[in-house]
């Protein structure tokens, strides 16, 4: 029996299923159950982190994001925030400077969280959902300082992720019929009087 965490690079899953139009219909995933898909009978999850940042300055993606945290947090899934920062541009065509939000932090907290529960000994198997290189220096150095545990990456439908296969212990790939049997259903009961709803752009 190994004991797994789960670390789920938040914004890597979501532009996977939001760059298809065919798949915004699984944007409700429950990432309990898509976690579970990837493991094997024995073993057992202890932690499923989502990594993630709110988009302040959009209240209708707010909402439907908040409705969505809510949602992990009932089959206990734990977010992690980060933040957006402005970024300063310039214009290819007129050169005049602009600024664009940029999502920072998710790097650092999914880093930060596999050596904290590393060095507490709470996995033996650490599975990241994500498609992002930039996660390679952090798996590198975990597997370096602690050679017996395991790192294995599942990768978002229709990503490649060929640099990070190459540093983790194994790969799987999320693929449609994951995503259809891994959805909340269109309401859920949190109490007698409280639910929460599929957004319906989801649907």
């Amino acid at each position: 029996m190994n004991r797994i965490s789960v670390f789920i690079d938040g914004f890597n899953l979501y532009h996977a299923l939001n760059d298809k139009p065919s798949y915004h219909k699984y944007k409700w995933l429950n990432l309990e159950k898509l976690s579970k898909c990837f493991i094997f009978p024995k073993d057992t999850i202890g932690k499923i982190f989502y990594f993630t940042s709110y988009i302040t300055w959009n209240p209708q993606k707010l909402i439907r994001h908040q409705i969505y945290v809510k949602a992990l947090q009932l089959v206990g899934v734990t977010p992690v925030f980060g933040a957006f920062r402005m970024k300063d541009m310039t214009c290819r065509i007129c050169h005049r400077p602009y600024r664009i939000p940029e999502e920072k932090q998710t790097d650092v907290n999914i880093a930060i969280k596999l050596f904290q529960t590393a060095t507490a000994d709470s996995w033996d198997k650490a599975f990241i959902i994500s498609g992002d290189s930039d996660l390679i220096p952090a798996i590198k150095a975990i597997k370096e300082t602690f050679p017996t545990k395991q790192i294995n990456v599942i990768i978002p439908i229709g990503r490649r992720a060929e640099e990070l296969k190459q540093v983790t212990d194994f790969h799987m790939k999320i693929k449609q019929k994951h995503l259809q049997t891994c959805q909340f259903d269109d309401v859920i009961k949190i109490d007698a009087n409280n639910t929460l709803t599929r957004p319906a752009t989801w649907s």
